[in-house]
C-alpha cells in the first residue's frame, strides 16, 4: 500500500482561520485523495476556542477520522513553536486498505477501593499501532498501556500527555468533530506500516552491573554486594567529564530482557534514580526492575540527546530506504530550547533524517512509545512514529 501525508501550521491569531490555513497545506501533498486521518495539536489562543479549531480543520479536510489534544507548544513544517499561540495539522491518505480507528477512553472505579480501570479502549490486537493522547489529571495512562500490553501484545503504542487546557481548566481533547474535555483519545491503525522510534536521549557510561538482590523498585544488591557501594565505585571510575555530567542527577539504564540494539547491545529503559539508603546500602529507581536485569549509569545532556536521535532516526530511514511518508513527533516539554539552546532541535533533526517528509507533533508533558518491544511512559524523551511510504 502507499500512504501520503501533508502537514501544516499556522500561528494566526484567530483559532479558525489558522486551523484552516494549517489545514489547507497539509491537504495540498494529498494530491486530491481524502484525509483518512487527521491529527491536530494547538496551542494558545486555540485553548480558549477549542471547537472553532476543530471547525476550521474540518472546513479545510473534511477527514473521516480525526484526533489530537492541546499543548503547551507544537512542532510542523520544520519549526517548534514552543510558546504562544499555534496550531499544527496533519494529515493522511491510506490507499490499499489501511484504515484508522478513532477513539474516547476514560477511567472508571475499579472492583475494589482505591483501584482505577480503564473503559472505552478498542481492541487493537492485530493493528499496526495505536496513537493515544491522554489528558494527565483524568486518565491513568499507565494502566491503559498495562492493558494494551496484556490485550494486544507487541503492538506499539505512540503518543503524548497533553499538556495544555483550555481557559476552563477541562481537557482540551479533539475526537472526530468533538472537543471531548477528560479522558484520552487516540487512534488504532490497521494496515499502515510504521516504524516506531524512541530517542531518550541518554548515553550509556561505566560498567554494566547486575541486580543480585531487589525489592520492586529498590536494589540492595550489585554484582552480590551493596548496591549504593557499588554504585558509588562505578561513578569514581568515571572519567571526569563524565562524573560532571551525572552531578546533575543520576539516571540507570535497565535493560529489558532478551532485547538488544541492531549493535548487539542491551536496550536499556532509563528512569532516574530516586532514592539511596546510606545505612541500608540500597537505590531506588523510576522503575520496577527483576533479580537477573543488568543495569548501567546514563548520563543526559544536549549532545548525548542529539546523537541518539539522529541515529535512531537514521536506522529507520535506512529500513525504509530513504522513503518515509512522513511522521509524528512527541517531544518532551523539557527539551527544546531548555535543553539544546536553540530553537527547532528535534523538528530539524526529523527534517534532515528522513529527508524532509511531512512531520507534525507536539511539546508533551509524558511521552509514550515502545522500547524493546515494552510501551512505556517516559521523560524527556522524544518518540516519533515513522510512516513507510509506498511499498
Amino acid at each position: 500500500m502507499s500512504v501520503r501525508i501533508g502537514c501544516g501550521l499556522s500561528t494566526g491569531p484567530d483559532a479558525r482561520i489558522a486551523a484552516i490555513e494549517a489545514g489547507t497545506d497539509a491537504r495540498q501533498a494529498l494530491e486530491g485523495a481524502g484525509a483518512d486521518l487527521v491529527i491536530v495539536f494547538c496551542s494558545g489562543a486555540h485553548l480558549a476556542a477549542p471547537e472553532e479549531t476543530l471547525e476550521g480543520v474540518h472546513e479545510a479536510l473534511a477527514p473521516a477520522a480525526l484526533a489530537g489534544c492541546g499543548a503547551g507548544g507544537v512542532l510542523g513544517a520544520g519549526r517548534e513553536i514552543e510558546g504562544g499561540t499555534a496550531v499544527t495539522v496533519w494529515a493522511a491518505a491510506f490507499d490499499g486498505g489501511g484504515r484508522a480507528e478513532t477513539f474516547h477512553a476514560h477511567a472508571l472505579p475499579g472492583r475494589q477501593e482505591g483501584e482505577i480501570e480503564v473503559g472505552g479502549m478498542p481492541s487493537a490486537a492485530g493493528a499496526s499501532a495505536t496513537l493515544l493522547f491522554p489528558d494527565p489529571y483524568s486518565f491513568p495512562a499507565d494502566r491503559a498501556l498495562a492493558e494494551l500490553a496484556l490485550t494486544a501484545p507487541g503492538v506499539p503504542v505512540l503518543g503524548g500527555i497533553s499538556s495544555a487546557r483550555t481557559l476552563d481548566g477541562e481537557a482540551a481533547l479533539f475526537l472526530d468533530d468533538t472537543v471531548v474535555t477528560g479522558g484520552a483519545v487516540g487512534a488504532v491503525l490497521h494496515g499502515v506500516e510504521i516504524l516506531p522510534c524512541v530517542s531518550q536521549g541518554a548515553a550509556g557510561i561505566g560498567p554494566v552491573l547486575e541486580i543480585s538482590a531487589v525489592d520492586g523498585h529498590v536494589i540492595r544488591e550489585l554484582d552480590g554486594r551493596p548496591a549504593l557501594e557499588t554504585l558509588r565505585e562505578a561513578i569514581e571510575g568515571l572519567s571526569r567529564h563524565e562524573r560532571e555530567l551525572v552531578s546533575g542527577g543520576l539516571l540507570l539504564g535497565v535493560a529489558i530482557d532478551g532485547a538488544h540494539t541492531l549493535h548487539g547491545a542491551h536496550d536499556y529503559l532509563v528512569r532516574g534514580i530516586i532514592g539511596a539508603d546510606p545505612e541500608g546500602g540500597t537505590i531506588t529507581v523510576g522503575a520496577p526492575v527483576r533479580e537477573g536485569q543488568v543495569v548501567r549509569l546514563h548520563t543526559r545532556d544536549a549532545d548525548s540527546a542529539d546523537h541518539d536521535l539522529r541515529s535512531a532516526l537514521e536506522l529507520r530511514s535506512s529500513a525504509l530506504g530513504g522513503s518515509a511518508a512522513g511522521a509524528l513527533v512527541f517531544t518532551c516539554n523539557g527539551r527544546g530550547q531548555n535543553m539544546f539552546g536553540a530553537p527547532d532541535h528535534d523538528a530539524d533533526a526529523v527534517d534532515e533524517e528522513l529527508g524532509g517528509a511531512p512531520c507534525s507533533g507536539f511539546f508533551a508533558a509524558g511521552e509514550i512509545g515502545p522500547v524493546g518491544g515494552e510501551n512505556f511512559l517516559h521523560g524527556f524523551t522524544a518518540t516519533v512514529a515513522v510512516f513507510a511510504g509506498a511499498g
